[in-house]
């Protein structure tokens, strides 16, 4: 038998204690498409821990626009877009992304992350300073770090506290918030921090993943980030802005510069789910039936959830184990909704992230609801 190397010697410990507290991680394969309804595990589930608030992962007039791609440009790009990987579908996209948020250009990533480690590493330096919401997105919180500018966390939607933070601020300085917080699912304060911005000449960078097709787009964003595998139900990032800002990203954005360029026909995917969202506004329209829907469902069984007016909608249970159980005894009779525990969350906040989508049927919801209701009272 092979002995464990000195680096497994290290690690095996530190995956014990997390098994033992309840916060170990595990994947579920799911088959077939990532729809309302899906097979994980080889089970049968309605899906509610899924970002695709519009139900377009699914959409076969999005695959047949990626299939189309396909035979046209193959599988890859092949290289970084300054190099040879820049296709016609990834400069047609970012033309359209711009229009679309009322930017001048946009710049296509391929990932979130990627787009805000490459924004905040691109503009920020030692004596920067970046102000930033203590519950953004971890990405946010890399990004930050790994700028190296002063990073100032401030406490969750605090005005107050930005404010007293912009008023000892050096060098150039960012605000950085996520639009829609991706585990609470309550909303920024956006036109007060614009307001804060313009007073103290700082520049308003929003990272708007979770709002993105579903919600009106935040023009206070001098910086504007969003994904594409969310509401649009493709993969990919983009950040739009002046023609300044994204001339300066090409020429200096680590993270895009030294980066294959995504397929092309996951633009091509990207550019169909646009068309869609533009003219069929039925999409967003249902999803907040389906929320009003869940909430007024959920007040009526006693069910008490974070007060959020978004596709995201918490149920805080305190444990770890007791998200565990829930979850599972959820997973056991047809419904999928992921456990949230630390480090996602703070301690003693663990959590069932229970997430929309306008392709949820009513009777689908109603099944979440009482099946839930049942769980919660053993």
């Amino acid at each position: 038998m092979r002995s464990a190397s000195l680096l497994e010697q290290r690690l095996a410990p530190e995956l014990e204690r997390l098994k033992a507290g309840n916060l170990y991680r595990v994947r579920r394969v799911v088959e077939g498409a990532h729809g309302a309804q899906i097979t994980v595990n080889g089970k049968a589930c309605i899906n509610f821990c899924s970002n695709d608030y519009l139900g377009l992962a699914s959409d076969p007039r999005i695959a047949t626009a990626a299939r189309k791609a396909l035979s046209e440009t193959g599988t890859g790009s092949g290289a970084a877009a300054l190099v040879s990987g820049y296709n016609r579908e990834h400069c047609a996209l970012e033309e359209e992304l711009a229009a679309y948020t009322g930017r001048a250009r946009a710049l296509l990533f391929s990932t979130g992350w990627a787009a805000n480690l490459g924004v905040l590493r691109a503009l920020l330096g030692k004596n920067d300073t970046l102000i930033a919401d203590e519950l953004n997105h971890a990405s946010l919180i890399d990004g930050g770090r790994l700028s190296g500018a002063t990073y100032v966390r401030v406490p969750h939607l605090g005005v107050d506290e930005y404010q007293n933070a912009l008023a000892s601020a050096k060098g150039n300085v960012i605000v950085a918030t996520d639009s829609v917080f991706s585990m609470d699912g309550d909303l920024a304060s956006l036109p007060a921090l614009a307001e804060l911005c313009r007073t103290h000449k700082a520049t308003l960078m929003v990272d708007d993943a979770h709002g993105f097709g579903v919600r009106e787009i935040p023009q206070q964003a001098e910086i504007y980030v969003a994904t594409l595998g969310k509401s649009l139900g493709c993969a990919g990032a983009f950040v739009a802005g002046s023609e300044t800002l994204i001339e300066y990203l090409i020429q200096r954005a680590r993270s895009w510069v030294f980066s294959t360029a995504p397929p092309p026909a996951l633009a091509a995917a990207a550019r169909e789910s646009l068309r869609i969202i533009q003219s069929e506004p039925a999409l967003r329209q249902q999803l907040e039936t389906n929320i009003l829907r869940f909430r007024d469902g959920a007040r009526q069984l006693g069910i008490v959830l974070k007060d959020s007016t978004t596709a995201i909608q918490p149920l805080i249970v305190g444990e770890e184990k007791t998200a565990l159980a829930l979850s599972q005894y959820l997973f056991e009779r047809g419904l999928w909704v992921a456990a949230i525990r630390p480090p996602t969350v703070p301690a003693s906040t663990s959590r069932l992230r229970i997430t929309l989508s306008a392709a949820h049927a009513s009777e689908q919801i109603d099944r979440l609801l009482a099946v839930l209701s049942q769980g919660l009272k053993c």
